[in-house]
């Protein structure tokens, strides 16, 4: 099986939070991926994405990990100054607070791209507002959970002074409309690819 994958290079360097596998926390980057991995990977994720960037000529990238078709199921929505970009599968899916299933592969991941200045403050708050928008779109089309056991985010903004990007905020609305539109196309590829 020839895996696919998403590379997004960035114009110039963004200020990135996340808790991707690779360079995730707070740092500078250069544009992200998104990296399919066999179902049943059990590899050594930090020398892997390293060595995904060393055959795709990148350096300084943030990467995200799915066992999802990239191609097949990788939804983009674009609202105001935000892009989120939206990779699902949920085999595994879960709600927090209760003891997870037995673990499949599966994962959601969620870059926004962020074309306004914003604090490290009004990033996490970016972060918060994507996860609500995520739990709800999951919700509302059935699934019982609020995400997967092994979901990835990630928020790309430039430095500046915006300090908050709540639900009551027009850059916060825009993250919602966003994320939900994009997560339920990414779904709804990802179910298409189970009826086969």
């Amino acid at each position: 099986m020839e895996f696919e994958h998403f590379i997004r290079p960035f114009n110039e360097p963004m200020l990135a939070l996340s808790n991707a596998p690779c360079r995730g926390g707070l740092t500078k980057a250069n544009g992200f991926f998104f990296m399919m991995v066999h179902k049943d990977y059990a590899g050594d994720y930090k020398a892997d994405c390293h060595a995904f960037e060393m055959e795709h000529g990148l350096k300084n990238f943030v990467g995200f990990m799915t066992a999802a078709d990239v191609k097949k199921v990788l939804a983009v929505s674009r609202r105001g100054s935000v892009t989120a970009y939206v990779t699902a599968g949920i085999t595994n899916p879960a709600i927090a607070g209760d003891v997870p299933p037995p673990w499949k592969p599966g994962t959601i991941n969620i870059a926004l791209v962020i074309e306004d200045g914003l604090t490290v403050g009004a990033m996490a708050n970016a972060i918060m507002t994507a996860t609500e928008a995520k739990t709800y779109t999951l919700l509302s089309l059935g699934y019982n959970a609020t995400g997967t056991t092994s979901d990835g985010i990630g928020v790309f903004a430039f430095e500046g002074e915006i300090e908050w990007a709540g639900t009551a905020t027009e850059l916060g609305i825009n993250i919602g409309k966003a994320v939900r539109k994009a997560l339920e196309e990414s779904l709804r590829k990802w179910e298409a690819t189970k009826v086969k």
